[in-house]
């Protein structure tokens, strides 16, 4: 019977390439083998059977393992195999997760989910560039618990500021979650049962005609490109990013009517917004950009404006110069959007035709309603705006006459 030669690491040293790969085995581990490549390179393997099947599986360079280290580890992977696992699935599923990163897989998740269906995409893209991928990013998706999720949302509400954003952010990381289950890439999400960090109330802030008149005032200070966007926020009742995105392309010719289309807004309906005298006039004052790509609203002529918070700091500045250093409290800019729909009720204006000017399915025209109901409301829509933008007029040019006073909010 042939003895069995045994390894040594001064033999592995010593082995010599050959025109053709060779094995030598060890006598120690069974199935252990060196093998040397005609080009001079030497591993280790282990050889062994799988449910039946040989399988060759690598275990590492020999000049980077030392012999013991060799033997260590396929004694490791031969207990591995008794015990029912084949290293080769394993192998598999550990590159899967190095493929599989929490910043890959939110990469796919924002150009392939939240792109096509989400208007503010950047808004949720920069949620995960600034609170998520810097803790995260390199980790395997699957590898994320519930506890690093509880831990996330606490450093962001220990950190101060607005807590909401905790709320937002888990928002978003619930979303991506789910997605990836769909995707087959994780069998569960590690925000089931986590609860939103920091209650919230919905908003009911409506500026009085003073704060409005203010804020007209101020953007006249601020001057282009924000001062016109806040005064066009302010008369159509539009969203921040819809008024961003205006493109000339949108306008008529003689600028009495905006249409937005379908792609550009929330609930994916085309938006039809009859403009009144004063927002005609003011978007008649826009500069036509050269290669601005047709936008309305741009600075650099290749993009449309953005920014808004910095633009927002400037205007409450601006403000509180005009008001003896006073700031206006306690507002957002989508607060003018509520304000648009309250002033117009206070106006008189029915409630269907204020919702057909927010572009809202719901309400009024939800249900069968929605479906039966076709009437575009442009007659009413027109008049409605043009009653809107006086009443805005007046309280720029006087907002202590007694007409504004009546429509004065109340605290």
């Amino acid at each position: 019977m042939r003895t069995q030669l045994v390894l040594t690491q001064r033999g592995v040293e010593a082995a010599k390439p050959k025109a053709k790969r060779y094995g030598k085995r060890d006598g120690t581990v069974p199935g252990l083998r060196l093998v040397v490549f005609p080009s001079g390179e030497k591993t280790y393997a282990l050889f062994t059977r799988v449910n039946g099947r040989l399988i060759n599986h690598k275990i590492g360079s020999a000049t980077v393992l030392g012999l013991a280290s060799a033997r260590k580890e396929a004694r490791r992977k031969l207990e591995e195999i008794s015990g029912g696992q084949d290293p080769r699935e394993t192998r598999r599923e550990a590159k899967r997760a190095e493929s599989e990163t929490v910043e890959v897989v939110t990469g796919r998740f924002i150009e392939r989910y939240v792109k096509p269906k989400n208007k503010s995409w950047k808004e949720i893209q920069r949620k995960f560039d600034v609170e998520v991928l810097p803790h995260w990013g390199k980790r395997p998706i699957s590898s994320i618990t519930q506890r690093d999720v509880i831990e996330l949302l606490d450093s962001i509400v220990d950190r101060g500021g607005m807590g909401t954003q905790a709320n937002r952010v888990l928002a978003s990381i619930r979303r991506l979650f789910n997605w990836s289950i769909e995707r087959g890439l994780v069998s569960q999400s590690p925000t089931d049962r986590v609860k939103a960090p920091v209650p919230e109330t919905p908003r009911d802030r409506v500026l009085s005609d003073s704060e409005l008149a203010l804020i007209l005032r101020a953007a006249d200070i601020v001057g282009h490109p924000f001062g016109p966007y806040f005064k066009i926020l302010i008369l159509t009742g539009t969203r921040r990013e819809e008024v961003a995105g205006m493109r000339w392309s949108e306008l008529d010719p003689d600028l009495t009517t905006w249409t937005i289309p379908r792609e550009r807004v929330k609930n994916g309906i085309e938006h039809t917004i009859p403009l009144a005298p004063w927002a005609r006039s003011i978007v008649g004052t826009l500069p036509r950009i050269a290669g601005s790509g047709g936008f309305a609203f741009t600075v650099n002529g290749r993009n449309s404006i953005s920014g808004y918070s910095k633009a927002k700091r400037e205007l409450d500045a601006a403000i509180s110069s005009l008001n003896g250093g006073i700031p206006i409290a306690s507002w957002r800019i989508h607060d003018l959007r509520r304000t648009f729909a309250t002033g117009l009720a206070r106006l008189g204006v029915q409630l269907p035709v204020v919702e057909k000017l927010l572009n809202h399915t719901s309400g009024s025209f939800a249900g069968v309603a929605g479906v039966y109901q076709r009437h575009n409301f442009s007659d009413e829509k027109r008049h409605a705006l043009e009653r809107w933008g006086t009443h805005v007029a007046d309280l720029v040019s006087d907002h202590r006459s007694p007409n504004v006073v009546r429509l004065e909010t109340r605290a």
